[in-house]
């Protein structure tokens, strides 16, 4: 596929690698002329040196052909005006790195719809989602999260005495915005339906807002793990910030440490229930008076990769249980994995490697991004775009005529809303809806969303 790439940073060379080794045609629009020259020697990439928000450049990039088209530097306007542009010239599909919440807010205009982009990210949001999957849900396993982490697809063993055992579904009457999807029972696979009774040792899939599923754990499991947890952050980061709204419960007691008194004062006005600590957690000391050795998660992520390793050893040091750093430089990245196990710490995703797996969902040819799957791949989950011709359009989830077997999961509106569908909930164009099914069922489902 043709694929065009702007800038060339930490994430946008990145990209550039990863697309090139996986045999798409790139070319990269780059300003600075020794970073080009750097990518011109290293990779299999086409380079263009010039404004990458310049229709004459991106023209002879060949925006007016291309299958995607990403803007991946680090200025948000820069990225915005590229991709409008090349949507315009004809572009398939636009991908820009967004850092400001700005660009998020739709109460007056929705900026992606706007400006014609398909697709918006920020990789320290990305790196913050896969952060808090691992603090939200310690003794489950997330092995899905849809919508940036709004909605999180859950599998869950139900215990022996839990409140949902020996009912069938309906007697249970689980809420709307809760849904039980495949139960795998002994070696069998099936879709729970309103008269399924559910037996200790089954094994759920639960798809949900992660809150709203811990809030309802209890149907699951008779254990009592209802305690708080305690949350450290070094480094008031975009990450930090982001990973704090996932983090707005109750139940997480959040500690950010940060050295910038400016920022500490941002951060205490934006979050009143944040404890800040204003100082460098490279001081023991500092460290032994915040008794951060009674946290259940050390989070490292300042975006400097020597203080977030060294800040790590020392939370390990004084007995954190779970210490995540995050890297952005690729060597250290390489290094700390292969000692991680070593040391006890684990290296969270770095912000281009969470923005190339965001990514990679979407460079397609299908109709379909594949975002993930269940039992060894049989069960895939699949995100779709409703096109405005589409025979859908208007139609609730339960007019669809889905296959057998097959689970409407996610819909996300283009306001940024995302919630698990009613059977009553219609669609309408450019919704994206996540589905659940088996893959022999895809070409179905596509000839149902698309035709």
């Amino acid at each position: 596929m043709k694929i065009i790439v702007v800038g060339a940073g930490d994430v946008g060379a990145y990209m550039c690698q990863v697309l090139s080794e996986a045999g798409n045609e790139v070319t990269l629009v780059e300003s600075v002329d020794s970073v080009a020259d750097d990518i011109e020697e290293r990779l299999d990439v086409r380079v263009i040196r010039g404004n990458g928000a310049s229709a004459k450049y991106l023209k002879r990039a060949g925006a007016a052909s291309c299958d995607f088209f990403m803007a991946l530097t680090a200025h948000d306007q820069l990225n915005i005006v590229a991709c409008s542009l090349a949507h315009n010239l004809g572009a398939k599909f636009t991908i820009a790195r967004v850092h400001d919440e700005v660009y998020s807010d739709t109460s007056v205009v929705n900026y992606q719809d706007y400006f014609n982009i398909d697709l918006m990210l920020n990789p320290e949001a990305l790196t913050a989602v896969d952060l808090a999957k691992a603090i939200r849900s310690p003794d489950r396993v997330a092995i899905e999260d849809f919508a940036r982490g709004m909605i999180e697809l859950q599998q869950i063993d139900i215990s022996e005495g839990a409140k949902i055992v020996g009912k069938s579904l309906k007697e249970v009457g689980l809420p709307s915005d809760l849904r039980i999807g495949y139960v795998r029972r002994a070696d069998s696979l099936f879709v729970a339906g309103p008269d399924t009774v559910l037996r200790p040792a089954d094994k759920v899939t639960v798809i949900g807002a992660p809150e709203k599923i811990y809030a309802r754990r209890d149907m699951f499991s008779s254990a009592d793990d209802g305690g708080s947890i305690r949350v450290v952050i070094y480094g008031a980061t975009e990450t930090a910030v982001a990973l704090m709204r996932m983090l707005s419960n109750r139940r997480f007691k959040v500690r950010v440490i940060e050295q910038n008194l400016a920022r500490c004062r941002e951060i205490a006005e934006a979050f009143p229930n944040v404890t800040v600590v204003n100082g460098s957690a490279t001081s023991l000391r500092l460290l032994e008076e915040e008794q951060v050795e009674s946290a259940d998660f050390f989070i490292a992520c300042t975006k400097d990769d020597e203080e977030n390793i060294m800040t790590g050893l020392q939370a390990k040091k004084l007995g954190v249980k779970n210490v995540k750093l995050v890297i952005n430089k690729p060597d250290y990245e390489q290094v700390l994995r292969s000692i991680s196990s070593f040391l006890d710490i684990q290296v969270a995703l770095s912000p281009r490697k969470a923005t190339a797996m965001e990514v990679q969902k979407h460079i397609t040819d299908k109709k379909y991004a594949l975002v993930g799957s269940i039992d060894g791949g049989d069960i895939i989950c699949v995100e779709m775009k409703v096109p405005q011709s589409s025979s859908s359009v208007g139609k609730t989830v339960r007019e669809l005529g889905l296959p057998k077997g097959c689970i409407a999961a996610v819909i996300m509106k283009n306001d940024g809303a995302a919630k698990v569908p009613e059977a009553g909930d219609k669609l309408s164009a450019s919704d994206r809806i996540i589905l659940i099914l088996n893959r022999a069922d895809i070409q179905k489902l596509v000839d149902i969303i698309c035709s």
